[in-house]
């Protein structure tokens, strides 16, 4: 039988709202690839933005999986993948990490590289110019990241005592990375960056603890969503409904244009209805995910 890997890379949320290219989490849909050896390149592709994901010629997962394999020398080999996507493209749900982290996997594996988990997520780290979502693509949980100057990754998940389920809010429009991160200051004021710090300390806890009634304050942030809530409507019309009707945290997912509630457990419709109701009353159209932290390491 010819050697086939299967991989499944979760969709993230970067950012949680104070933890600005540091923290990231696994949420529980995911890119799915059952890769083979063939003796061309080849995609068949369901599920989400197909046109894009089943293009053989500009599959971020395919470039990735050649450059890497390039970069180290060696030909890289046709491969037939069999792909379903549920991550949505341009959503700040983690599609580029996931595509990243597949192509740097599938380089390994086929290219007999042998890496280890660190070595893919500081590869994919480097190619996405930052870890946050590649961390939690890794490693499952709440992970907490940082990159040096000189590339290297340290990361670390955090798995929460407490299974609180998730509403991913995501609007018809789609958002660049590049055109949410050109919305950001040079600097910031000293009063800002001390209460992103308070939070971002708190937030890291919260999760650790399972302590959900800290949630609402913990998400507040000054450094990224402020800025962003112009190409980001949801945002300003979901925050205040952090901390009643079971939504305990509310924050822009990624760099938007999505929008992630953390619930409490029970209060899934509860928490569906109000958010339906908000969407209704202001006349803009979202699809409602509901899912839950994607605990499980690769």
């Amino acid at each position: 039988m010819a050697d086939v890997l299967k991989l499944r890379l979760p969709a993230t949320s970067a950012n949680l709202g104070p933890g600005f290219d540091a923290l990231g989490l696994a949420m529980d849909f995911a890119l799915e690839i059952e890769a083979r050896e063939s003796d061309r390149f080849f995609i068949t592709s369901t599920g989400r933005n197909t046109a894009q994901t089943g293009d053989v010629d500009d599959s971020l997962v395919l470039e990735t999986y050649r450059s890497v394999l390039d970069g180290q020398g060696i030909d890289a080999v046709p491969l037939h993948l069999d792909l379903h996507n549920e991550i949505p493209l341009g959503m700040g749900c983690g599609s580029s990490a996931a595509a990243l982290v597949a192509g740097v996997m599938l380089a390994s594996h086929f290219g007999n590289l042998g890496w280890s988990k660190h070595k893919v997520l500081t590869e994919a780290s480097l190619r996405e110019g930052h870890p946050d979502n590649v961390a939690a693509c890794v490693l499952g949980g709440l992970t907490v990241s940082l990159m040096t100057t000189e590339g290297e990754v340290d990361a670390l998940s955090i798995q929460p005592p407490v299974d609180w389920p998730l509403l991913v809010v995501m609007p018809d429009s789609s958002l660049s990375t590049k055109k949410a991160r050109a919305m950001l200051p040079e600097s910031y004021s000293k009063a800002d960056t001390i209460a992103n710090v308070q939070r971002v300390a708190m937030l890291t806890a919260a999760f650790a603890q399972g302590r959900g009634d800290l949630l609402a304050r913990a998400m507040e942030d000054r450094m990224h969503q402020p800025y962003r809530s112009p190409a980001c409507p949801l945002l300003p019309l979901l925050l205040p409904v952090a901390g009643s009707h079971g939504v305990l945290g509310v924050a822009l997912s990624g760099a938007g244009p999505s929008v992630l509630l953390i619930l409490e457990s029970g209060h899934e419709e509860a928490a569906k209805d109000v958010v339906g109701k908000i969407l209704s009353e202001s006349g803009i159209k979202a699809e409602i995910v509901g899912t839950k932290i994607f605990r499980d390491l690769m």
